[in-house]
């Protein structure tokens, strides 16, 4: 009796073990993560609980009315601020700061007036890789503005160039760097609605190229089923945390008309508007 449960208890240590080896690590996690502000009224909760995985490649769409912290989840995955509580690992380490394996592109462009679009994805490519000759770093810069419809453009500088146009130097400056994960905040949500489609568009081209993780912010449901492969839905503030994920489930390469024919993608257009105009209404 001894030997058996001796002999038991060793197999039963060995699949613990090897459970726990076995266990992957998400590329990207978002732990029990919860953000609190000090204000004279007292502490302000802005997100609480937050929970997700993203796979290596995907593409990610967070809507969520006004309010709900997305922005500031966002912000906690590219560096720029901290969770009160919780973490933010990417292949397993830590987010405390923000690297170039991480990437931006802002709603206003971020762009250096006084330079041209060829200086302002050169100074990216330069600071990330300081080491490499001027030839293959120029190499790079041309490529990426290349790969935007852009090289003609190279030496305007962005008071020349069409919101379309600074956009796309944005995306390809961030590109440049070869990040793991690119962070869209709203990038298309100041374009008229012809240019919105073009850069979809072209996001999508580019993101089948390169295939990094992309999390992007947006208010537009069609956006996001055209171009996500999952829509992370937000509760209101304060104290917002993800309602709902869902998957969207049309195959790639994607073709818009294709798509808006599909009886499926006017099934989750509801779901989602009756998730942020019923479930999650925002109060006035």
């Amino acid at each position: 009796m001894v030997n058996r449960s001796l002999n038991f208890s060793a197999t039963e240590a060995t699949q613990k073990s090897t459970t726990t080896t076995t266990r992957r690590e998400p590329f990207l996690a978002i732990e029990n993560v919860s953000k609190v502000y000090p204000t004279k009224k007292g502490p302000y909760t802005v997100l609480q609980n937050v929970n997700l995985t993203v796979g290596q490649g995907e593409f990610i769409c967070v809507i969520g009315h006004s309010g709900c912290g997305k922005s500031t989840l966002l912000n906690m995955v590219s560096g720029f601020a901290h969770p009160t509580s919780g973490e933010v690992r990417l292949q397993g380490k830590q987010i405390t700061e923000p690297g170039p394996d991480r990437m931006v592109v802002f709603q206003n462009y971020a762009l250096l007036p006084w330079r041209t679009a060829f200086e302002n994805i050169y100074l990216a490519v330069h600071a990330v890789y300081p080491n490499k000759p001027q030839a293959e770093k120029r190499a790079i810069v041309r490529e990426n503005l290349a790969m935007v419809g852009l090289l003609e453009a190279a030496d305007k500088k962005p008071p020349q160039l069409s919101g379309g146009m600074k956009q796309r130097v944005s995306i390809a400056r961030a590109l440049a760097i070869r990040p793991q994960v690119l962070i869209l905040d709203e990038p298309f949500g100041a374009l008229d609605a012809i240019t919105k489609e073009e850069l979809q568009e072209e996001l999508l081209k580019i993101w089948n190229d390169h295939r990094c993780t992309v999390l992007m912010i947006t208010h537009d449901i069609d956006e996001a089923l055209f171009l996500a492969d999952k829509l992370v839905m937000m509760t209101n503030g304060p104290a917002a945390t993800i309602g709902e994920v869902m998957r969207i489930p049309f195959p790639r390469p994607r073709d818009r008309v294709r798509i808006m024919e599909d009886p499926l993608y006017y099934n989750l257009r509801n779901q989602a508007l009756d998730f942020l105009y019923h479930r999650f209404a925002h109060d006035e």
